[in-house]
């Protein structure tokens, strides 16, 4: 129990506290101040003092209508430079940067109201520059012996540090998430043994057609997931606490517009999320949608393939045009020139569709390709029509090569052998899918059938016909030789034939 005393003892006994501050209490002139003599204290103030220097938390009491301002240790560290000037002084003057908010507290406090404020953002000058503070603040009046408020207990604690941190954090987050919501790749977070969807990025949303799984489980979210083995995975990552990397990954999606399945390919990683304790909470997807790399590749591999079969079909039919050509032949020049000739034939067609990717060429350019060296200076020897029809690979290089024995026969024994002759080449597709090639000549010499038949007319009355799957025929009327191919419109664009159809 404190007592006042008044008979010489020692007046600042109540104090019991030998810290910094309870040193300036009995050395500061109180006399100068609306406090006065210490002696003179009522027991209020002096209670009041002793407790919150007592107190390991930051205190400050403002006594009085001025509020001058007796704190505690904690408090002058709180204080800074202005400590310990800051001692004794009223508050208005020791912190007039707020003085406006202190009025305020003031006139609460002696009202005997009380305030609290929360994480308060206040501007301070405590090392001499103005600085940003957050701090905790209680206030509560402190009551004279007849339970009138005489001044106010202000609880000070400084939560600037954590309020940094948490802005920090925040920022932080944001700029995670910033960068969350702006990856090109796509990411997703799962928690739980059920792998809850919590978080899933743009790119995310629409590798799934956009549908809202957020708070839905892996397996009620992306049924079709589920049912080819992501699930499992996902469970063996989370159980393992192993993470599991994959690449080109087949993925069936279903469309949100008719419910269809959509072929996609994957690269991702299942990365295991743990908590302070090292157990398994959650697994952070990412990865990126590479169809169109896969896709690519496959098509680049499906071209190599392709490329090394027509190589083989090439050499093929060079090996087949040389051997034949030495049977029909009686000097190495005449072979020379035939099997060059041939040559330029069938490399002039591969020209014409390696300028189309080999996915087909249009029947008009390749035929004119193949006639262009007949064609007679000065007027059109060969005249060349029918509808617009694209034709396959395989089917074209048959037809460049028909049309070149032909136009070579014509050269030499028929029509473009004279300065008259004509040759008019036309096709058509009748209704029922009938396709019909003609070659027709006129104006040249008369020509009969010959008795034996050399490799040109093996190639357009045997091998033409069996490869377009159709009929081939040549006649010799007086006006000059007519060669007529009959195919359907299936064989001609390289497409199977459909039953029914």
């Amino acid at each position: 129990m404190i007592h006042d005393i008044s008979d010489g003892a020692d007046p600042f006994r109540f104090l019991g506290h030998h810290g910094e501050v309870a040193g300036l209490i009995r050395d500061y002139d109180w006399s100068a101040t609306p406090l006065g003599c210490v002696e003179t204290w009522s027991p209020s103030l002096k209670t009041s003092t002793a407790i919150l220097l007592h107190s390991p938390v930051p205190i400050v009491m403002l006594w009085g209508e001025d509020g001058v301002m007796i704190y505690n240790d904690a408090y002058s560290a709180f204080a800074g430079r202005r400590h310990p000037a800051l001692f004794g002084s009223r508050v208005l003057e020791g912190w007039p940067e707020i003085a406006d908010f202190n009025s305020n507290v003031m006139k609460v406090g002696l009202a005997g109201g009380t305030l609290a404020y929360r994480d308060q953002e206040l501007t301070l000058s405590r090392k001499g520059v103005p600085e940003r503070v957050w701090m905790d603040l209680d206030y509560s009046p402190v009551l004279d012996e007849s339970g009138k408020p005489v001044g106010v207990i202000a609880i000070v604690v400084e939560t600037t540090e954590r309020v940094l941190a948490e802005q920090r954090n925040r920022e932080e987050s944001q700029r995670l998430q910033n960068l969350f919501e702006q990856a090109p790749t796509f990411m997703a977070m799962l928690s739980g043994a059920d792998h809850r969807f919590e978080l899933v990025n743009p790119e995310y949303s629409k590798l799934i057609g956009n549908r809202s799984v957020v708070g839905l489980p892996i397996a009620k979210a992306l049924p079709e997931v589920a049912n080819q083995g992501y699930v499992a995975l996902l469970d063996r990552v989370f159980q393992s606490g192993e993470p599991v990397k994959k690449m080109s990954e087949r993925l069936l999606l279903k469309r949100a517009e008719d419910g269809s399945m959509e072929e996609r390919f994957v690269d991702f990683v299942y990365q295991p999320i743990r908590d302070e304790r090292g157990i398994v909470t959650h697994i952070f997807v990412q990865g990126s949608d590479v169809t169109e790399r896969v896709r690519a590749e496959n098509h680049q591999k499906l071209l190599v393939n392709e490329l090394n079969h027509r190589v083989k079909n090439t050499l093929a039919s060079i090996q087949s045009i040389v051997s034949q050509t030495l049977r029909g032949v009686q000097t190495k020049e005449e072979a020379s020139a035939a099997i060059t000739d041939r040559i330029l034939a069938l490399s002039r067609a591969h020209n014409v569709l390696t300028n189309e990717n080999w996915d087909g060429a249009d029947l008009r350019t390749m035929v004119e390709n193949s006639l262009d060296a007949f064609q007679h200076a000065g007027r059109k020897a060969i005249q060349i029509m029918g509808p617009k029809l694209r034709v396959g690979p395989h089917a074209a290089l048959s037809v460049a090569l028909a049309m070149h024995e032909l136009a070579t026969n014509a050269a030499k024994y028929g029509a473009l052998s004279s300065p008259t002759g004509i040759v008019d080449v036309r096709w058509s597709i009748e209704p029922d899918g009938v396709f019909t090639l003609r070659w027709a000549e006129e104006g040249g010499p008369t020509v009969a059938a010959k008795d034996r038949r050399g490799f040109g007319s093996r190639l357009i009355l045997e091998v033409l016909p069996r490869e377009l799957q159709g009929t081939a025929n040549i006649e010799y009327p007086p006006t000059g030789a007519v060669f007529t191919l009959s195919t359907s419109l299936e064989a001609i664009s390289d497409r199977p034939k459909v039953d029914g159809a």
